[in-house]
């Protein structure tokens, strides 16, 4: 069995202040695991029994050195999107394996990091993507494109097992929420980032259910196979997609213009209309727990108020 079967495994998050660093904090606190929280601003970390605040820049080596040691699991949340295109690629294609190499030489055993599933072509003419589709080329825009590297040089990190988590969009409350709070901000307050492809694909993830997985990962309630159909490759670098139910913009775009008392723009321009498909995540034993009903409720009731 991996160090991260162990009772109570030691594990590093980093950018624990964020959205998807927050839940997945509590989420591994709930499976009973010590967490390290890396935050950038001290007092930021979350405020959980077991959870124990570091503060740095995790691309820092002498941070990372010593933040890895003694842990038995990393889960890497952090890539500063909407930064220009030199920061992203600093500290999402150059930080984040410095991390993972610091990581492999204190023999930490398994690094999970979150990817995304715009790492993918998602082009009108493609249909569903998994965890073979071809990926984006280099005009496929700053975010895919350092997330797509930054996945390759993780690729090349030996001596650990890695874990690619590649969510598309993320549902779920929180100020630095895109989805719940960024996205229809904008959309409140200028009318074309109300206009939208009604049939153009949504692919989405709750924050709890994509949390889950990355802590059943991280503290190994995913054993590792030599099949990545079953678990993550031992020493190898796998990456899983993890999605909820089948959805259309027109669902995203109407509750949100809903809520917020103003009227959707539909055009019929050609979109991508496949889905993510996450059969691999479902087969290592992740069932999302939150529906899109539910999801689309929660966002609702968010803005409401």
């Amino acid at each position: 069995m991996s160090q991260t079967s162990t009772s109570t495994p030691t594990v590093v998050v980093t950018g624990a202040n964020g959205l998807v660093g927050a839940a997945t904090c509590a989420a591994l606190v709930e499976r009973g695991a010590h967490v390290r929280a890396v935050v950038r601003r001290a007092g930021t970390a979350p405020g959980l029994p077991g959870v124990e605040e570091h503060v740095g820049d995790f691309h820092d080596p002498d941070v990372a050195t010593s933040v890895v040691a003694g842990a038995d699991a990393v889960v890497s949340t952090v890539h500063p999107m909407g930064s220009d295109r030199e920061t992203q690629h600093r500290i999402g294609v150059e930080g984040t394996p410095l991390l993972a190499r610091a990581a492999a030489d204190a023999g930490v055993d398994r690094f999970v990091h979150v990817s995304t599933a715009a790492v993918y072509d998602r082009s009108p003419e493609t249909g569903d993507v998994d965890e073979s589709a071809a990926l984006v080329g280099e005009d496929g825009g700053d975010y895919p494109v350092t997330k797509r590297d930054a996945d390759a040089a993780l690729g090349r990190v030996e001596g650990l097992t890695r874990v690619l988590v590649r969510p598309p969009a993320i549902l779920g409350p929180g100020e630095s929420s895109v989805w719940n709070t960024l996205r229809p901000a904008a959309m409140r307050d200028d009318p074309d980032k109300r206009r939208a492809n009604p049939d153009q694909s949504f692919a989405w993830v709750h924050l709890d259910d994509l949390a889950a997985l990355l802590a059943d990962v991280a503290t190994g309630r995913i054993a590792a196979s030599d099949d990545p159909g079953q678990g993550p490759v031992a020493g190898g670098c796998t990456p899983v997609n993890v999605a909820g139910e089948p959805a259309r913009l027109r669902d995203y775009h109407e509750t949100v213009t809903a809520a917020l008392g103003v009227a959707p723009q539909w055009h019929d321009e050609p979109v991508w209309a496949g889905g993510v498909r996450a059969e691999r995540a479902r087969a290592w034993g992740w069932t999302p727990r939150v529906d899109l009903a539910s999801a689309l409720d929660e966002l609702r009731r968010g803005l409401q108020q």
